[in-house]
């Protein structure tokens, strides 16, 4: 059976979200705390407390003897939460943190729970995921450079990462490096150790991370024997974990950024006018505001899709592929006809949407380019 009727209890908590968003977040978009590496862990305090405050901080995580959310579930509240880009930052559901709390609740053992997700979740702290290397593994990670040696009781982990994001500031450290005779495996760490070296903040297009993404590097990093997360040689079987819903959950908020960016676009089609009427009245406004409304519901129903079979237990690879590589593309389109029906103001940080541009053109590369993607889904068709 086939139901999208959203439940009323659903549909109220995502009101809730999005009133918050609105009243509480969004006069927070201009804040000199936003910069071109994204919003401060000043500004991110503040807001985390807002979100605390309000009972709505890490919506998606278990409480008071409520279970979390089904992916369908937060499909919905996610989108509330990415009407403002600083939305999943107040309310700790944003990338890398999300998807990092997902793979410590999945592979943690208990006294790392306590230690490094809890006061992620808490929103205590921030987390990074340090995978991504400037001459080794990207999209395919199996071009691991990052090394790590037993010594002792422990490891010695030696390499260099980049566009490692958040990890100005953040300290729970999920990282993943080549051990000798096992292969990729996954370390925890405190972001203080000494060995994490930051070199840098990258200059980025997008400004919606907080702190932006840097370039580490690990010197003679040294981990004890308790910092080993999961199974030696498991890295790659546990970043499957955390990648598909990880994928849709940067659907979700981007759907919602879009949905905010064509509602700018529609108000302002009503009421600019040219050659004697509304723009929006002119074919060549109103047609791409009505393909932006196509391409928005097509891409919810996508993610609705994935989140379904998500939650009936398959592990949706395949399914996720699919999703992200057509929805970051549709949303780019979005996103680019807002600025055009915007005219000269589309260009200018008059309104959000020139930045809701910019963030979703790096979409298209966030957890796998498109691609990367394409190659998978081929992969598996040709297979099967």
């Amino acid at each position: 059976m086939i139901d999208f009727e959203i439940p009323a209890d659903l549909a109220a908590r995502r009101d809730e979200v999005l009133a918050f968003v609105t009243e509480k977040v969004v006069p927070f978009e201009k804040d000199p705390r936003v910069t071109p590496h994204g919003p401060t862990e000043s500004l991110r305090n503040e807001l985390v407390a807002l979100a605390r405050e309000a009972g709505l901080l890490t919506f998606q995580a278990p409480r008071d003897g409520r279970a979390a959310p089904t992916h369908i579930e937060q499909a919905i509240l996610f989108e509330a939460a990415g009407w403002s880009f600083l939305g999943p930052v107040a309310l700790n559901c944003a990338a890398p943190d999300e998807g990092n709390m997902f793979l410590l609740d999945k592979i943690a053992n208990a006294e790392q729970a306590m230690q490094f997700l809890r006061p992620v979740v808490e929103g205590r702290q921030r987390s990074v995921f340090a995978m991504t290397e400037p001459d080794g593994a990207g999209s395919d990670p199996r071009q691991l450079a990052t090394t790590a040696v037993r010594d002792g009781d422990g490891y010695v982990i030696n390499g260099r990462k980049w566009l490692i994001t958040g990890a100005n500031g953040a300290q729970t450290w999920i990282i993943m490096a080549d051990l000798e005779g096992a292969g990729a495996t996954l370390f925890l760490c405190h972001g203080d150790a000494p060995g994490i070296v930051i070199e840098r903040t990258m200059d980025t297009m997008d400004r919606n991370y907080v702190e932006g993404h840097c370039v580490v590097r690990f010197d003679d990093l040294r981990l004890p024997s308790t910092a080993l997360l999961g199974k030696e040689g498991e890295a790659f079987r546990y970043a499957q974990l955390r990648l598909a819903p990880a994928r849709l959950t940067h659907c979700m908020r981007w759907l919602g950024g879009a949905v905010r960016a064509q509602s700018i676009a529609i108000d302002h089609a009503k009421t600019r006018t040219a050659f004697g009427k509304p723009i929006g009245q002119h074919q060549g406004v109103g047609f791409k505001l009505a393909d932006n409304e196509i391409a928005i519901q097509q891409c919810r129903m996508m993610v609705w899709w994935a989140c379904w079979i998500l939650d009936q237990g398959h592990q949706g690879r395949h399914e996720s592929s699919m999703t992200k590589a057509m929805v970051s593309e549709e949303l780019f389109k979005v996103a680019d006809r807002c600025v055009q029906v915007l005219g000269g103001m589309g260009i200018s940080d008059e309104t959000p949407v020139a930045g809701f541009f910019r963030d979703v053109r790096a979409f298209r590369l966030y957890d796998g380019p498109t691609e990367v993607h394409q190659y998978a889904i081929a992969s598996r068709l040709l297979r099967d």
